[in-house]
């Protein structure tokens, strides 16, 4: 049977169609090659899973990550706005509303896309001293017999173990302390909150009663437990400063801590996410649940803290979620197209 030339001529065409549209594809698995991603974290260790989350999925790309650098929230927000870092992945709203709007908003930055929610924070204090003496508000310490139980110092006032200087959080506990009136009665101690909360467990531990800020996800409430060990204290009213003033903070099943839900973002340079499309549909679509970083935050507070476990807690949740995290990858891919 013979050919005549313009089958082969047709038949060389669709050959050389299906190899050019292959070696397509098989460029197409790395639409970041050659791009180099310059991530950021803050001090909070436990940070590291999230961050290591998307960094992973960004190699996966070809983009080439630099080793994450470390400097806290209201830096890191002016950094990745100045194109100096490409992106954090725990930028809390409303919390970090301030930074976002001082480092340029929506003009710099993207955050679109909610990578964990269901945050939440306020204060807390040991369940047996609750118990006790009938404390389920934080205004209740304007009482100075009451606050005096939490004097850690012999002050007579109430010790806070509150929030290190530069998250955001310790603005809200300061501007929280006067509309309260309980700069009388309370002391809002701040530092290293690792050390702080540290030294607050094992006052715990020893039977003494215990007053902290704390939030979610984070390990603290593996350790101490929410409505077992510990409960949360409802405030009197909502109270919030700067950008977020105003806000209510009522949370959905009607009790108020003082501080909104926050949800989680992957917070990046919008030139950046624009030229590189892959990227910037990852760190929209990425989500990770609030109950995977507990879990995951509880295991390092038990001693698996080294950078090798974290990589181990990583693979393992991919291996986990393996058609979630492919799914992300072949999404990126697709918005590079």
């Amino acid at each position: 049977m013979s050919h005549s030339p313009s089958h082969l001529r047709r038949a060389l065409l669709a050959a050389c169609l299906a190899g050019f549209s292959l070696m397509a594809g098989a460029q197409n698995l790395t639409p970041g090659k050659g791009v180099k991603v310059f991530p950021l974290k803050s001090s909070i260790a436990e940070e590291n899973f999230q961050t290591q989350l998307v960094v992973k999925a960004l190699q996966q790309l070809g983009y080439d990550v630099q080793p994450v650098q470390e400097v806290e929230y209201p830096t890191a927000h002016l950094a990745i706005a100045n194109g100096d870092a490409t992106f954090m992945a725990s930028h809390w709203v409303p919390l970090h509303e301030g930074f976002y709007k001082n480092a340029g908003g929506d003009d710099k930055l993207t955050r679109k896309g909610t990578y964990a929610d269901g945050a939440i924070q306020g204060y807390l204090i040991d369940k047996k001293t609750a118990d006790q003496y009938g404390i389920t508000q934080l205004s209740q310490l304007e009482d100075p017999k009451l606050a005096a139980l939490f004097d850690a110092n012999g002050d007579g006032k109430a010790d806070l173990t509150g929030c290190t200087p530069g998250w955001g959080c310790e603005a809200a506990i300061e501007h929280q302390l006067d509309a309260f009136k309980l700069r009388g009665t309370v002391t809002h101690q701040q530092g290293t909150y690792s050390a702080l909360i540290a030294d607050t467990i094992s006052r715990y531990k020893a039977g003494k009663p215990v007053l902290y800020y704390t939030w979610t996800p984070f390990w603290v409430s593996a350790q101490l437990k929410p409505g077992t060990d510990v409960m949360w204290l409802e405030v009197p009213f909502s109270a919030t400063p700067g950008a977020q003033g105003g806000e209510d903070t009522k949370l959905p099943n009607g009790k108020n801590y003082g501080f909104a839900p926050n949800t989680q973002h992957i917070l990046a340079n919008k030139q950046w996410a624009l030229k590189n499309p892959a990227a910037g549909k990852l760190f929209e679509i990425m989500q990770l649940p609030i109950n995977d970083i507990n879990a995951e935050n509880n295991r390092m507070f038990l001693g698996e803290n080294k950078p090798a476990d974290i990589e181990r807690h990583v693979a393992g949740w991919i291996d986990a979620h393996r058609t979630t995290f492919n799914g992300w990858l072949d999404q990126a891919r697709a918005a590079a197209r």
